[in-house]
């Protein structure tokens, strides 16, 4: 039990796209499934126990992420505060999950998806694979962020607006602007700003810094609106003429 726990592990490596990772991404799936699904006839004390139940699964998991960490000496202030786009949106899901915030949904939907699918694609977990503990953490810590944004849409009836993709595009470049003067004073890498991380990832196929910056940004665009297209098209469905004809009849 002790070696899932170790820094020094030697156990099977994490692969990039392997048995394993597929399992791992099938389980986010289906899990997405059912919250887009059946999730949506729960009763309303039923969903209220799941919003509560996930929130306490992304704290116990983000707190079990630090509390490993500084078990191994590893914990710093350049690495550990919650700067890294999921690491901020794990606990941003939980306070929306508990108040049912929709200002925080906004962001949540377009930065928190966008910034998790990634990270569940190409997870930041190093040599860490299946079953040690960083490989079960990163993928409940990411699978989490992208059920809490989804769980607002299914039980709550929220949806993003155009509205949303402006402060949305504002706010992170905003982030970024923050957070960039926070890596220059600790010397710190949040957000990948300062350079790439060191485990195979979008940004090696962005050019060398900081061009991919440049990139990120039209990439994170590019996200965000491919996330509103599903409620734009069904605006737009709403607003034909063939549907507005049937409606009346």
């Amino acid at each position: 039990m002790a070696d899932i726990f170790s820094l020094y592990w030697e156990g099977p490596p994490f692969v990039l796209f392997s048995v394993p990772h597929w399992i791992a991404l099938g389980c986010v799936v289906a899990a997405a499934v059912w919250v887009l699904g059946p999730a949506r006839h729960l009763s309303p004390m039923a969903a209220r126990w799941w919003r509560y139940g996930l929130a306490a699964v992304l704290t116990i998991n983000e707190l079990a992420y630090n509390v490993w960490f500084w078990v191994h000496g590893l914990w710093s202030i350049q690495y550990m505060l919650p700067l890294h786009l999921c690491t901020l949106f794990t606990w941003l899901s939980v306070i929306m999950l508990l108040t049912r915030s929709y200002r925080i949904f906004e962001f949540a939907y377009f930065m928190g998806i966008g910034g998790a699918v990634q990270a569940l694609l190409t997870p930041d977990i190093g040599i860490y694979g299946f079953p040690h503990f960083r490989a079960f953490q990163s993928f409940i810590s990411h699978g989490g962020i992208v059920l809490a944004a989804l769980t607002m849409i299914a039980l709550e009836q929220y949806r993003p607006t155009w509205g949303s993709v402006g402060r949305v595009i504002v706010g992170a470049n905003l982030l970024m602007a923050i957070v960039g003067m926070i890596n220059w004073l600790l010397d710190s890498n949040y957000l990948f700003l300062a350079r790439k991380p060191y485990t195979p990832s979008l940004l090696d196929f962005l050019g060398p810094w900081p061009i991919y910056i440049v990139w990120m940004e039209i990439i994170g665009i590019i996200t965000i609106l491919v996330l509103y297209a599903p409620f734009a098209l069904a605006d737009l469905r709403q607003r034909s003429p063939i549907t507005a004809s049937r409606v009346r009849r």
